[in-house]
C-alpha cells in the first residue's frame, strides 16, 4: 500500500502480520522464513493464513567496533558476511579489519540456531517459493544477508515481506528478491518501532513459544 498507508501505525506485530498475509495469498506451498526475533511474531499469522511451513532464518548484524549499534554488515546462517562497502570505506575499515566482530557474531548465530532449532537444519529451499519476513526495514543490512543466503539455496522464487520500511531501503532490496511486499514506505521513516503502538523486545523464549504454537 506504499505511502498511502492503511492506518497510522500498527497495533502490534501480530496485527501487522495479519494485514501482510492479505497481500501474500498467491504463493504456492511456500516456506515462510522469519528473521528473529521480531520477524517471528509477524510471520506466525502469515504462515497460518497460507498454511505454510514456518521456520526461522537466523541473522546477525556486524557492528562497527567503537559503536556496535552501527551496522557495517550482516551475517545469515548458510551465507557469507555481506558488508556495506561504502560505509566501511568511509570509516577507514576493510572486511578483514572487522574479522573479530564477524567471528563473535558467528558464535552468537550458532548459539541462536541451536536455541531455536536444536540443531535441526533449515527446511529444504531448493525449487520452492520462499517468503522472508521481518518486522521492518531500516538500513536493510540483515535482510540483504538473509536474501542472499536464501538465494544460494536455489529456491524457485523469493519474496521479502515487511509491514514497514524506509522507502530507499525497500527500493534497494528489490534487486535482491523476486518481489518485495511492504505495506508502508513512509517518507518520514526514522525507525521501525515508531510504526507500532506496541513494539516489545522479544526474548529467545518468546520466539520458541511462538514457533511452538505455530506448528499445528
Amino acid at each position: 500500500m506504499g505511502r498511502g498507508s492503511v492506518m497510522e501505525v500498527f497495533a502490534d506485530r501480530t496485527q501487522a502480520g495479519e494485514l501482510l498475509a492479505e497481500r501474500l495469498t498467491g504463493a504456492h506451498d511456500p516456506v515462510v522464513l522469519a528473521l528473529p526475533r521480531g520477524g517471528v511474531e509477524v510471520a506466525v499469522p502469515i504462515a497460518r493464513r497460507l498454511g505454510a511451513e514456518l521456520d526461522v532464518l537466523v541473522v546477525r548484524k556486524i557492528g562497527y567496533p567503537p559503536m556496535p549499534e552501527l551496522g557495517v554488515g550482516a551475517l545469515a546462517e548458510g551465507g557469507e558476511p555481506v558488508f556495506d562497502l561504502d560505509l566501511l570505506h568511509r570509516l577507514g575499515l576493510t572486511p578483514e579489519s572487522v574479522g573479530r566482530v564477524v567471528r563473535r557474531e558467528r558464535e552468537e548465530l550458532a548459539r541462536r540456531v541451536e536455541a531455536y532449532r536444536g540443531g535441526r537444519p533449515l527446511p529444504g529451499l531448493s525449487g520452492r517459493e520462499v517468503i522472508v519476513v521481518d518486522d521492518g526495514l531500516a538500513t536493510g543490512g540483515t535482510a540483504r544477508a538473509a536474501l542472499r543466503a536464501v538465494r544460494a539455496a536455489g529456491p524457485a522464487r523469493v519474496t521479502l515481506a515487511v509491514p514497514v520500511g524506509a522507502p530507499e531501503t525497500v527500493e534497494a532490496l528489490r534487486a535482491e528478491a523476486d518481489e518485495v511486499v511492504a505495506l508502508k514506505t513512509p517518507a518520514g521513516f526514522r525507525a521501525v518501532g515508531q510504526w507500532y503502538e506496541r513494539f516489545d523486545q522479544l526474548s529467545d523464549e518468546d520466539v520458541l513459544e511462538m514457533l511452538g504454537r505455530s506448528r499445528w
